[in-house]
């Protein structure tokens, strides 16, 4: 591995004869995905075709969608299996080695999530250090933990930098909303392919559903989970 990338592996095995395998590698540094582009990426990844509501790309300076060139590999090679399909999934990161037998949507939906938030999407550039930080196979509560703490903590360094922080998480409500749209345009163009069985776009869905879930629970002052803190007394 190059010492300048951090390197996320994940391995799908559904039988001895049939593995699929992906790594990814991060800058170690700006968490910015290594992946080469492909040189012939598919029509479906152009940035004009079912371009996001919320994009701020044009196409005279990026003809391709980022994170629909970097997710293209991950389609076709799902694109024949169906989401509930079980198999065992294993991710390898540099610290430690996750393991679990589960549907190949909630494996891929984990793939995904690293490959969406390390692409130069401008949409997805604040999930960077949340990619630094993977955790496989997280639940719904644990990824509201992990983004609001990552939120807040984005926003001690502002006010270490002078600027007002945002502690009533009014940022992180605007951020959610355009990842609904980034996720329903990301759909259309998934949808669009026909294809033959549903993982890809079943995967998708878990993100679509879970961006409106973080925005709802940011709105209600994230009260699923202020059982965790109480009766704690004085820090």
């Amino acid at each position: 591995m190059n010492k300048k990338s951090y390197q996320i592996f994940y391995e799908f095995h559904f039988s001895s004869d049939h593995v699929e395998r992906f790594d990814v590698q991060l800058d170690s540094r700006t968490c910015e995905l290594l992946s080469p582009i492909p040189s012939s990426p598919p029509s479906w990844t152009r940035l004009r075709t079912h371009q996001c509501g919320c994009c701020s790309l044009e196409k005279k300076t990026t003809p391709y969608c980022p994170v629909a060139v970097n997710i293209s590999s991950l389609v076709n090679s799902f694109k024949n299996i169906i989401s509930v399909k079980k198999c065992v999934v294993r991710c390898k990161t540099p610290e430690r080695t996750y393991l679990k037998k589960t549907s190949t949507m909630e494996g891929l939906s984990s793939v995904l999530g690293v490959i969406m938030a390390t692409s130069n999407c401008p949409v997805m550039v604040p999930f960077r250090p949340m990619a630094r930080f993977h955790l496989p196979f997280s639940t719904i509560e644990e990824t509201i933990v992990r983004s609001v703490s990552m939120y807040l903590l984005r926003q001690y360094f502002e006010q270490q930098s002078g600027r007002p922080p945002d502690m009533n998480l009014v940022g992180l409500q605007e951020h959610y909303d355009k990842v609904r749209l980034l996720n329903e345009g990301l759909l259309k163009r998934i949808s669009d392919l026909s294809l033959k069985k549903d993982s890809d776009k079943n995967a998708l869905l878990i993100f679509h559903s879970l961006s409106q879930l973080l925005a709802m629970e940011s709105y209600t002052s994230l009260k699923s989970i202020a059982y965790l803190f109480s009766g704690q007394g004085d820090i």
